[in-house]
């Protein structure tokens, strides 16, 4: 079977109006990252500026034979880095624990306690398969109404975006990162993630899973006042 090439237009008007469909197309697809950047302008600070708030959230970024990716870990060096500047009171980790010998969460625990956060002061949503998922449990699960969050520089618009829409009045701290093959791939995958993400916050979808209300942060909360 023969597949045959598409015909470019002939005529001069053909021509135009395709390069206008195509010059049409590009505009759409860049417009929810246009939307990601423009809303989250006035969110963004580094570990110094960062507002006083209870909670950080840390999202998860991959585990390395067990132990926090490079990016993962800087991430929680950031976390840790606000708890002792009393910044902040409580850590929210939340990652991927879909399967047993997948448990992002209580490796970040573990890596939070080595660098001086008490466990006491760690709550582990084991259930933050992605971006939203993470943000609407941290509202309608952990009750977190105001946090700062931290990832690196290419995803953290999206994740204040996304926490914003799901009802969390959100900071975002983005950590430095080498700009290796990880963070290129990371940049490029965040152009089309922008329009999952537009999507999400329009139609709120529920996450993969939701199950009960937990009172994980608020003992944390009342435990760092004692």
């Amino acid at each position: 079977m023969r597949i045959r090439r598409p015909r470019l237009p002939r005529t001069r008007t053909g021509q135009r109006r395709l390069v206008q469909a195509l010059m049409a197309g590009c505009v759409l697809a860049l417009l929810p990252a246009t939307w990601l950047f423009v809303s989250t302008a006035d969110r963004l600070r580094t570990t110094a500026d960062a507002p006083h708030t209870d909670v950080a959230v840390v999202f998860g970024a991959g585990l390395w034979d067990g132990e926090p990716s490079p990016y993962l870990a800087h991430r929680l060096d950031a976390a840790a880095k606000l708890y002792r500047a009393g910044r902040i009171k409580v850590v929210l980790v939340t990652g991927d624990n879909s399967r047993k010998d997948y448990d992002e969460p209580d490796a970040m625990r573990t890596y939070l306690t080595r660098h001086g956060v008490p466990d006491a002061r760690i709550v582990s949503d084991y259930a933050g398969f992605d971006t939203w998922d993470s943000c609407v449990r941290a509202k309608k699960i952990f009750g977190v109404d105001r946090a700062v969050l931290i990832s690196q520089g290419f995803h953290i618009r999206r994740a204040v975006a996304l926490c914003e829409a799901a009802g969390v009045e959100s900071y975002g701290v983005g950590v430095e990162a080498k700009h290796d093959a990880t963070w290129y791939y990371g940049g490029t995958r965040e152009v089309f993630a922008a329009g999952k993400a537009a999507l999400d916050a329009v139609f709120h979808p529920d996450p993969t899973f939701l199950g009960p209300r937990e009172r994980g942060v608020t003992k944390a909360l009342a435990g760092a006042r004692d």
